[in-house]
C-alpha cells in the first residue's frame, strides 16, 4: 500500500480529451456531464451558466469567467470590464455565444490575473463552454415558450369549460 496512485482521481485532474474515429481530439470540460444533467433537468439558467463558468475557470486556472445575455443590464459587458479592472484583472478572452444558426445568445468574458493569451487547448475548452452555454440558453428559451403556451392553453380550456351551459 506504499503506492498512493489513484488513477481515477489523477485522470480527473486534467481536462478530458477523447479521440473520435477520425483521430480528431475533442476537448471536454471536466464538469460537462453535470452541466448537461442540469440542462436536461431544467435547472435555472443562471445556475447552469454559473456551473459552466466554474468548470471553465477550474480547468484553465487563475481565471474568472462570466456568461451574460445580450439584454441583461445587470451584467453588461462595460460594467463587467470596469469591475475586473478595479480588481487588477486583465481581459483574457471575449467571445460571442452563438446558436447553430448564428443567432447571438450571449457573451463569454474571461479575465486573468496576468496579461496573456490563451493556449490552443484553452481555446478548445472555451469553445466547448460556449457551446454548452448556447445549448443551455436555447433549452431555457424553448422551455419558457413551452411553459407559456401551456399556461395559456390551460386558461383557454378553463374559460371554455366555464362557458358551457349548465
Amino acid at each position: 500500500m506504499a503506492d498512493n496512485h489513484f488513477p481515477f482521481r489523477d485522470r480527473l485532474q486534467k481536462p478530458c480529451s477523447h479521440r473520435d474515429s477520425g483521430g480528431e481530439v475533442r476537448y471536454l470540460l471536466r464538469a460537462e456531464e453535470q452541466v448537461l444533467q442540469s440542462i436536461s433537468a431544467h435547472a435555472p439558467l443562471r445556475e447552469v451558466l454559473h456551473k459552466i463558468c466554474n468548470a471553465l475557470d477550474s480547468d484553465i486556472g487563475n481565471m474568472i469567467s462570466v456568461i451574460s445575455l445580450p439584454n441583461d443590464e445587470t451584467t453588461s459587458l462595460a460594467a463587467i470590464a470596469k469591475s475586473a479592472a478595479l480588481f487588477g484583472l486583465h481581459k483574457f478572452c471575449s467571445a460571442g455565444v452563438v446558436s447553430g444558426s448564428d443567432e447571438l445568445l450571449g457573451f463569454l468574458e474571461m479575465y486573468c490575473c496576468i496579461p496573456r493569451r490563451p493556449f490552443l487547448s484553452e481555446v478548445k475548452l472555451m469553445e466547448r463552454a460556449a457551446c454548452l452555454a448556447a445549448l443551455a440558453i436555447k433549452c431555457h428559451d424553448e422551455t419558457s415558450k413551452y411553459d407559456e403556451s401551456c399556461v395559456q392553453g390551460k386558461r383557454a380550456l378553463r374559460t371554455n369549460v366555464l362557458e358551457w351551459p349548465v
